[in-house]
């Protein structure tokens, strides 16, 4: 947020805190806040917002010179600076306006503040609309030379691009994960159902914003390690649903595991072919808005070493399927 806007923002009303609240008080209230309105956390309408002005508040009140400044400008904005007379001709103590400007920029910046009768009054009005919307609380002119120093334009801070491995688990259940970016050291959760190779944007964590420019964003790319058992299809979870022939070509009610570990009773129609996919609604990836279903993609298996009897029963089978037998020759070799 520009300085020229803090006129119109109550930082302390937003954080709930005392215009002289400590540094602790002041940090207490953010993180109270930060978890009641985080869009990771709290999908209502208009989360995002205030927790975009909860997070503007903290980063001015929180930095030692920010909030002197903010003071400086919310009082000055507000009728609290008067300008008492004294030798100037435009009856005001240039003396009480050097010790404004070197609250806002430090006292190195007020012996660059030099004033002097006559002249154009739109030096003043400058500088002043800047911190009060464009109304300057001079009447009489006067000119404003301050020795080559002017307040900097409001720039956004630079984007970061950072990246972090996660196991499948951790994507499936969402995790939280410490990040060390620019120098600094947070966390951050990761939601549930990220995708390998998917780009997370996290706002705020980026560099700091020039003359109260807003922070840059942190793009985080994430890779997730594959599972031996289990995929992902968007939101469902698929594994693979091993049969034998007569379990897939007489239909049968057999257990299989979920991501979870626990054991669920599936029916398989009669005559399951493989590659055929079983749906288990509800069992599979759970985000805030929704749940997927577990997909069991049906693999009909054989023995590697088959006795006499095995292949006797099996070319019986055949015989007794001639037809069938027949159809998927004929599929074999179509190349319509």
């Amino acid at each position: 947020m520009a300085e020229n806007e803090w006129l119109s923002k109550d930082f302390y009303k937003i954080l709930g805190v005392s215009q002289d609240a400590t540094h602790d008080e002041i940090s207490k209230a953010y993180r109270k806040l930060a978890r009641k309105y985080h869009p990771d956390l709290n999908h209502d309408p208009g989360a995002a917002e205030k927790f975009k002005d909860i997070s503007e508040a903290y980063d001015v009140l929180s930095n030692k010179d920010q909030r002197r400044k903010y003071d400086a400008i919310r009082s000055f904005g507000a009728g609290g600076a008067r300008f008492t007379g004294g030798s100037s001709a435009n009856g005001f103590s240039t003396g009480d306006f050097s010790d404004l400007f070197g609250s806002m920029f430090g006292d190195g910046g007020a012996t660059n503040v030099r004033f002097s009768t006559g002249g154009d009054s739109g030096a003043f009005s400058d500088i002043f609309s800047q911190f009060a919307g464009g109304a300057s609380p001079f009447t009489g002119g006067g000119q404003a030379d301050f020795g080559g120093y002017y307040a900097p334009r409001p720039q956004a801070g630079e984007d970061l691009h950072s990246a972090v491995t996660l196991t499948f688990r951790q994507a499936v259940k969402g995790a939280t994960v410490s990040l060390r970016v620019g120098g600094s050291s947070f966390k951050t959760h990761v939601p549930a159902g990220v995708r390998d190779g998917q780009t997370i944007k996290i706002p705020g964590k980026g560099r700091p914003g020039i003359a109260g420019g807003p922070n840059g964003d942190l793009y985080l790319k994430v890779t997730v390690k594959p599972d031996d058992v289990f995929s992902m299809e968007g939101v469902n979870l698929v594994r693979s649903l091993p049969l034998t022939v007569a379990e897939a070509a007489l239909g049968a009610t057999v257990e299989v595991a979920d991501f979870n570990g626990t054991l669920l009773k599936v029916k398989v129609p009669a005559g399951t072919s493989g590659g055929t996919k079983l749906r288990v609604r509800k069992r599979g990836v759970a985000t805030s808005s929704t749940t997927g279903d577990l997909l069991l993609r049906v693999e009909v298996r054989l023995p590697k070493h088959l006795s006499m009897a095995a292949k006797k029963a099996l070319r019986s089978f055949d015989e007794a399927t001639s037809d069938f037998a027949h159809e998927i020759q004929e599929e074999r070799t179509t190349t319509d």
